[in-house]
Order: C-alpha cells, then sequence, then structure tokens
C-alpha cells in the first residue's frame, strides 16, 4: 500500500493597514479613564479621610418658652 503525505499549507496571517484597532483601543481607554475618574477618585478620597467628621456649633440656644 502506498501512503500519502498529507500537507496542511497555513496561510501567513494578512496584515490590515487600517487604524480601526487603534481606535477602538483609544476609545476603551477614554471610557475605563472617565470611569475611574467619575468612581474611583472619590472611592479614593473616602478611603483616605480618617473617620467621619462632625461639625458643631459653638454656641445652642436651649431657651425655652413656657406658657403660664
Amino acid at each position: 500500500m502506498n501512503q500519502m503525505t498529507t500537507i496542511i499549507n497555513t496561510p501567513p496571517a494578512e496584515k490590515s493597514d487600517s487604524p480601526m484597532g487603534w481606535i477602538i483601543g483609544l476609545v476603551i481607554l477614554i471610557v475605563l479613564g472617565y470611569l475611574g475618574y467619575v468612581y474611583g477618585l472619590p472611592a479614593i478620597q473616602s478611603i483616605q479621610q480618617k473617620g467621619v467628621q462632625i461639625n458643631v456649633p459653638s454656641n445652642l440656644n436651649v431657651n425655652v418658652n413656657q406658657t403660664k
């Protein structure tokens, strides 16, 4: 019996000259940067604060007018 060898020619990857990949990557990078600015920075700032700040006025008016 004669056996034939099978030769598989895989074509090389096509090189694309269109900048579509760069544009999509740039859009994704801009969106991630915006989300990091809107949600990430306030979260980081709230972590850095050392507790809750409560403002209490220096004088309180506790006079109660009672009717006789």
